[in-house]
C-alpha cells in the first residue's frame, strides 16, 4: 500500500510540472503541462495549417497527435500538404478498408499491393491466399461500411506487448504480418487498435477515424482500387489517371515472385535464412536480362521496319543508363548497330538555363534542352545527313565541338535517354513509326507485408544516396535534401507521358535492398538528427531494419544494381 501511495505521489508530481516545447509553426517557445498530448497543444496555440492538421514533427520524427509530451521538444504540426502527414493519411485509410473487409468477409484479408492510377491496387484474399473477386456491388457494400467506420469516429489507438503474444494475436487471424514479426527478433512489437480490430504499420496513424474525410474505392482490373487525396490539392481526390501499361509491368513482376513463392519481407528475411539468397539473386538476374532481350526483339522485328530512334526516359536512379547498355548489347545480338546519344550533350549554356519560382536553375526543365539544336541534328540524322555532335561541359557550363560526328547507316539505331525523352514534343516532326519509347522504373514489387509497402520514390532515393557518395561525394543528407526538385521534375516532365512508351522496364530487383542495407545505412546515421533531412533518413532507416542484410559478391558485374554500389562492367 505505501509503495502504490507512493507511485501516485510521484505521478501526481510529474503531472503538476511543466515541460518547454519549442513550436516550429509559431517559431515560439511556450510552456505544457507534462502528459500534455500534442493534439491538446496544437488546440491552446490556435494554430491554422492550410489543411487540416494530422499529425506532428516532434525531434523530427513524425508522432501521432495522440503522443504525450514529457520531455522539451521540438514540434512541427503538419497537415496533408507535407509528404509525412500525406503518408500519415494514407496508412490510417489502409487500416479503415482492411477493418472494413474484415467486418464485411470475416477470413478474408485485404492485401494492398502497389501504387497505380494515382490510387493503390488491393486484392481481396481468402484465408489460402486466393483472389476473391470484386463486383461493383462488392465495391459499394465496402464504401458503406468505410463511410460507417469513418462516421463512428472511431479510436485509433497504439499498444505494444512481447513479440510473441503480438504473433499469437495476429496469428488468429492468418494475418501476413506474423512471418514478419518472426524475423525481425524484436522483443516487443508495437501494433494498432481500432475497437476490436488490430492491424499493424510502420509509421504514425491518425487519433481517430473521423479525420479522414477525402477517399473513395472503385472496380479496377477486377478488383479494387483505393483512391486517396490529391497530393497537390489533399482537399480534393487524386485524379483518375488510366495505367494499363504500368499495371501490367507490375503483375508481370509479381509474378516472378511467385516463381520463388515471396510475396512479402518476411517470407524473403525466411529464405536467406534458409540459404536462398543465391537462387534469388541468380532467378532476378535472369528474368532482367529476359526482359531487355524480348524488348529489343521487338525493337528489331517490329511491324513496319525497324526505328530509327529508341528514346528512354524515366525518373531518377531508375537504372536507365544500364538499362541503355544492356540494351544495346540484345540489340546488337540482333544485328542492329546501336549509337547512343547522350541528350545531356544539348543542354542549353548554363546563362540561359530556366529559373524556377525560386529564381534557382531548374534543371529539369523541358527548355533546358537546346530544342531547336536538337530537331534539327535528329531531323538531319532521319536525312541521313552527317551532324557535327555537341558536347556539354558541365565544369564551364557551356557546349562545346571536339570534331565528334554521325551519320546514319542502314543498320543503325539511335538510342536517346533523357529526361524527356518520351515527351511527344521533343521530336514533334518525326513519324512516330521513325521512333520505338521505353519508360525504365524501379517499381517495389515485394512489401513489407499485406498492409505495408515500400514506396518506388523511397527505393530510387536509397540507390541515389549510396551512388551520390559513391561517386559525386555527396552526403545522405545533401541527397535527401534534393528529393523534392528532383521528384518535382519527374512529375510534370515524365509521368505524364510514361503511358505512351511502346515498351516498361522494371528495374527494381528482389533482393536490392538487402544489399542495399549495407551500403546505405553508414550513410544516414550520419544525417544529424535535427534537421528536416533526419524526417526521412529515419524512414529510410526503418525500411531497411526490415530486411536480412544479404552478401553481393554473387551479383553479376551487368547488374542494374551495380550502378549504385560499383564493381560494373560498363562504363558511366
Amino acid at each position: 500500500m505505501q509503495i502504490f501511495m507512493y507511485l501516485c505521489t510521484q505521478i501526481s508530481t510529474a503531472m503538476e510540472q511543466t515541460v518547454t516545447i519549442y513550436c516550429k509553426n509559431t517559431k515560439e517557445y511556450v510552456e505544457v503541462a507534462c502528459g500534455t498530448s500534442l493534439r491538446e497543444l496544437y488546440d491552446s496555440l490556435g494554430l491554422t495549417l492550410p489543411y487540416p492538421v494530422l499529425a506532428a514533427r516532434v525531434n523530427y520524427k513524425v508522432q501521432s497527435l495522440n503522443f504525450v509530451l514529457y520531455k522539451p521538444k521540438d514540434v512541427e504540426f503538419i497537415d496533408a500538404s507535407s509528404e509525412s502527414g500525406r503518408r500519415c493519411y494514407i496508412r490510417s485509410l489502409s487500416m479503415v478498408t482492411a477493418c472494413a473487409v474484415h467486418e464485411l468477409w470475416p477470413g478474408s484479408d485485404l492485401r494492398i499491393e502497389h501504387p497505380i492510377s494515382n490510387g493503390f491496387y488491393c486484392t481481396l484474399r481468402d484465408a489460402e491466399g486466393q483472389i476473391i473477386p470484386m463486383t461493383e456491388d462488392t465495391v459499394a457494400l465496402l464504401k458503406q461500411k468505410m463511410d460507417q467506420i469513418v462516421a463512428e469516429d472511431r479510436m485509433i489507438i497504439t499498444e505494444e506487448r512481447q513479440t510473441k503474444e503480438v504473433i499469437e494475436l495476429f496469428g488468429g487471424r492468418g494475418a501476413s504480418e506474423t512471418t514478419l514479426f518472426e524475423t525481425l527478433g524484436n522483443p516487443y512489437c508495437r501494433y494498432y487498435r481500432m475497437w476490436d480490430y488490430i492491424d499493424y504499420y510502420t509509421g504514425a496513424l491518425l487519433p481517430s477515424t473521423a479525420y479522414l474525410n477525402v477517399y473513395d474505392v472503385m472496380l479496377y482490373q477486377g478488383n479494387l482500387l483505393l483512391r486517396v487525396p490529391c497530393k497537390y490539392n489533399p482537399d480534393q481526390l487524386a485524379p483518375l489517371c488510366i495505367e494499363d501499361k504500368r499495371y501490367g509491368i507490375f503483375q508481370e513482376y509479381m509474378g516472378w515472385n511467385k516463381l520463388l513463392h515471396i510475396s512479402n519481407v518476411g517470407e524473403f528475411n525466411r529464405a536467406c535464412k534458409n540459404q536462398r539468397s543465391f537462387e534469388m539473386i541468380k532467378l532476378s538476374e535472369a528474368l532482367h536480362e529476359k526482359k531487355v532481350a524480348q524488348i529489343a526483339d521487338q525493337i528489331a522485328h517490329r511491324e513496319g521496319g525497324t526505328p530509327r530512334f529508341v528514346l528512354i526516359s524515366g525518373p531518377s536512379s531508375s537504372g536507365k543508363t544500364t538499362f541503355s547498355k544492356r540494351l544495346t548489347i540484345q540489340l546488337m545480338v540482333n544485328g542492329i548497330r546501336p549509337v547512343v546519344i547522350s541528350m545531356d550533350n544539348y543542354f542549353v549554356n548554363r546563362e540561359d538555363t530556366p529559373r524556377d519560382e525560386n529564381g534557382q536553375w531548374d534543371f529539369e526543365h523541358f527548355e533546358t534542352l537546346d530544342l531547336p539544336l536538337f530537331r534539327e541534328h535528329m531531323k538531319q540524322l532521319l536525312d541521313g545527313q552527317t551532324v557535327s555532335l555537341p558536347f556539354y561541359n558541365f565544369e564551364t557550363g557551356m557546349r562545346e565541338y571536339r570534331g565528334d560526328t554521325l551519320r546514319l547507316e542502314e543498320d543503325t539505331v539511335v538510342i536517346l535517354e533523357g529526361l524527356h525523352a518520351l515527351n511527344p514534343e521533343l521530336l514533334p516532326d518525326v513519324p512516330r513509326e521513325a521512333m520505338f519509347k521505353i519508360y525504365v522504373s524501379s517499381l517495389t514489387t515485394v512489401n513489407l507485408d499485406n498492409h505495408n509497402w515500400i514506396p518506388t520514390v523511397d527505393v530510387r532515393l536509397l540507390r541515389r544516396i549510396v551512388r551520390d557518395y559513391r561517386y559525386r561525394g555527396y552526403s545522405a543528407r545533401e541527397t535527401i535534401a534534393r528529393l523534392d526538385s528532383v521528384e518535382r521534375g519527374a512529375k510534370r516532365w515524365i509521368a505524364p507521358f510514361r503511358e505512351e512508351a511502346d515498351a516498361m522496364f522494371n528495374s527494381s530487383l528482389l533482393f536490392e535492398l538487402a544489399v542495399l542495407k549495407r551500403h546505405a545505412e553508414p550513410l544516414l546515421d550520419e544525417v544529424p538528427k535535427y534537421c528536416d533531412e533526419y524526417t526521412t533518413a529515419h524512414r529510410l532507416k526503418k525500411y531497411l531494419s526490415y530486411f536480412e542484410s544479404i552478401p553481393e559478391h554473387e551479383i553479376p558485374p551487368t547488374s542494374f544494381l551495380r550502378e549504385f554500389v560499383g564493381g560494373s562492367s560498363f562504363r558511366y
